[in-house]
């Protein structure tokens, strides 16, 4: 996020994580693209947001903590480099979109050659290992799936959301970063995966990478963990992970 409002709120009782069907107040959770029927104006709103606001009035709910009765977003411009995060009140939503329900949006037409579409519905049609998952497009592909406003272009990444409650094996994070390179390289462009653990979003590449600690992105701020499956209340609780042996029904 390049710039960022004040947030409604600064009272540390009034503050909620924003987003989080397993513990937000509205249950958005980051990544849903939110259709708004107004956008709040703070004092230091960059110039471009009302005419993007106007082009696409969506926005992406982001990982930030929020008031009671706001959630978090993320505005996008028309260049790489706008993005704005700022808060509305839930009023202002009136509907959400996860990124796994945009797997049954069609690309506008002629649009579905661009590489990044190409390689999505390559990976829609697979039974590889993310057939095993709950999973969706994200970034500029979902975002131009949820709103029908063209924001992808031939060099975009395609971002990826996959929800991983339960453990993972090693050899299972390594499997599943194999498939999505390899589809990348047919497709020519970058898959980055993320994916949403009990402890925040952690990227599966840095996960594969086998290294003892990871960054995991969460309301509160990004933190490094060693097992990204253990929430924060049972990390400083002492509570231990469950044994490496459990898996998700890519392994079962």
């Amino acid at each position: 996020m390049r710039m960022c409002a004040l947030p409604p709120l600064t009272s540390s009782a009034a503050m909620k994580a924003a987003g989080g069907r397993d513990g937000g107040e509205a249950g958005w959770r980051p990544h849903d693209v939110v259709r708004l029927s107004r956008l709040p104006k703070f004092d230091g709103e960059p110039v471009w947001v009302r005419d993007a606001f106007l082009y696409a009035p969506f926005a992406v709910v982001r990982r930030a903590q929020a008031a009671s009765g706001f959630v978090a977003i993320g505005i996008r411009g028309a260049k790489r480099a706008q993005r704005y995060g700022t808060w509305v009140e839930h009023e202002d939503v009136e509907f959400a979109l996860a990124p796994e329900a945009l797997l049954t949006h069609a690309p506008l037409p002629g649009r579905e050659q661009l590489p990044a579409f190409s390689a999505l519905a390559a990976l829609r049609r697979a039974p590889g290992c993310l057939a095993q998952f709950v999973w969706g497009p994200a970034g500029s592909v979902g975002f131009e799936l949820a709103t029908g406003r063209s924001t992808a272009t031939a060099t975009s990444d395609l971002d990826l959301l996959i929800r991983t409650p339960d453990k993972l094996h090693h050899t299972a994070v390594e499997r599943l970063l194999a498939e999505l390179l390899a589809h990348a390289q047919r497709a020519g462009i970058r898959v980055d995966a993320q994916l949403e653990t009990p402890a925040g979003g952690v990227a599966l590449a840095e996960l594969a990478a086998g290294k003892p600690h990871v960054m995991a992105r969460a309301a509160d701020g990004a933190s490094l963990v060693d097992d990204p499956w253990v929430k924060a209340a049972d990390r400083s609780s002492g509570a231990t992970a469950r044994p490496d042996t459990a898996v998700t029904g890519a392994e079962r």
